[in-house]
Parts: structure tokens; sequence; C-alpha cells
């Protein structure tokens, strides 16, 4: 029975599917927009939200610089370890604290865009662009 079960399956073993999701996330975090099906652009955006929320959740603390107590210091690290477990590159994570955390700071949540485009000739998938709201899909210099 598959009662209380989330996200799909996408004809991938558990392992594949972690990978394939911090690869989406990191490329995402890092090129602002990616074409993908409309599946995964749909599961995508809750693995998305979630690494987002953690920058969100510190910007203000890494704003303050030298004047962080200790305690917010482990609040920052807790945050940044969190996040590294899905962003796997050193720049989309640098990007995610130094600009899309505060860029979002403001927003409760519903950072992504899912727009449907086509359908792909190969095997008729319909496909989808996800993005992220208000940053225009452009990489950073560092990024690009």
């Amino acid at each position: 029975m598959r009662h209380r079960l989330s996200g799909r399956q996408l004809g991938r073993k558990s392992p594949h599917r972690t990978a394939m999701w911090n690869n989406m996330v990191t490329s995402l975090l890092t090129y602002g927009r990616i074409e993908t099906t409309e599946a995964k652009a749909k599961d995508l955006r809750r693995h998305v939200d979630a690494a987002i929320t953690w920058g969100v959740s510190v910007h203000e603390l890494i704003a303050k610089g030298d004047k962080v107590t200790k305690a917010e210091q482990a609040k920052i690290l807790h945050a940044r370890r969190q996040a590294k477990l899905v962003v796997k590159t050193g720049d989309a994570l640098h990007r995610l604290f130094a600009e899309i955390g505060p860029h979002f700071a403001t927003r409760k949540g519903g950072y992504t865009r899912t727009i449907k485009t086509r359908v792909r000739k190969g095997d008729a998938a319909p496909m989808a662009i996800i993005e992220l709201i208000g940053l225009n899909g452009q990489p950073t210099a560092a990024s690009a």
C-alpha cells in the first residue's frame, strides 16, 4: 500500500534519486533556471525550497559580520552543513548564502516558478523550465 508516501519514484532507485535531486538543486542554484521534465520540476520544488530556506534563515546573522555570538555562529554553521548535504559545489553553496538567501529574505516560501514549455521529440515527455523567481535566471560571474 502507498499510504502517506510523498514524491515520485521516477523509475530510479532511492540513491539514484537522491543524487539526481542534489545535482538538480545545485544546477538550479548555480544557473537560476534549468529545463527538465514536468514531473521532475514539480518534485524538485520541495528540495530547492528546503535548501533556500536554510539560506534565508541565517541571512541576518551572516550580515551582522563580526558581532555574532557563539550560539549564532553555531546556527550559521548548522545551516551551512545542512545545505551542504544537498548543494554539492562550493560556488552554489556560496551563492545560496550570499545572494539567494538575502534576495528571498522577505518571502515566505514559493521561491521557484515552473513554466510548461514543450513536448520532447524523442519520447514525448512534457518539458518544463523551473527557475528562481526574481533572479532573472542569470548565473553569477563566479558560477558562469
